[in-house]
């Protein structure tokens, strides 16, 4: 199988969009947006990102052992869309896109998101072009307000139409 063919069937799959963020040892913040994001473990709480080898942000979570996952609301798809790297701004330049703060372990948490993690990074593995950051949940900010996640599929940002109900 072609790696083509494999990318149009992963459109298919949505996902929540992130942005995975860190910070080096002279401070300098970093961030890309990310849909490879998902829990690991409640015990201890723990999750797991996907980036992309190249990506400074890999080179900087190795480095730090720190970075935050943000999940993006709806109303946030500009800041994903320039975390993703289509507004052609340098690295520090993207965190003029929102509402950004240091969190206890130093990674920017961005405000009004569904919810942040911050992590500390417990493990890394290598698989072909990627990183798989096993990060230990150290603190969570939940947003009290009832947003609706910004989701990717289908090559384009979707959001919720409906309200979520509970699981049976």
């Amino acid at each position: 199988m072609g790696s083509e063919e494999f990318r149009a069937g992963m459109r298919k799959l949505a996902g929540g969009v992130t942005i995975v963020t860190s910070i080096d040892q002279d401070g300098r913040r970093c961030g890309l947006t990310a849909t490879a994001v998902c829990s690991l473990s409640t015990d201890p709480p723990s999750l797991v990102a996907c980036v992309n080898r190249a990506s400074s942000v890999a080179a900087v979570v190795e480095a730090s052992g720190v970075f935050a996952v943000n999940v993006l609301a709806h109303e946030q798809q500009a800041v994903a869309e320039v975390f993703a790297g289509r507004a052609g701004l340098a690295r520090e330049d993207r965190f003029a896109a929102g509402d950004w703060q240091h969190g206890a372990g130093g990674a920017p948490v961005l405000a009004g998101t569904c919810v942040s993690f911050e992590c500390a990074l417990a493990e890394v593995k290598e698989f072909g072009t990627h990183l798989i950051l096993i990060g230990r949940v150290t603190k969570t900010h939940v947003t009290p307000e009832d947003d609706s996640p910004l989701i990717y599929g289908n090559g384009a940002f979707l959001t919720t139409t409906s309200a979520p109900q509970a699981a049976a």
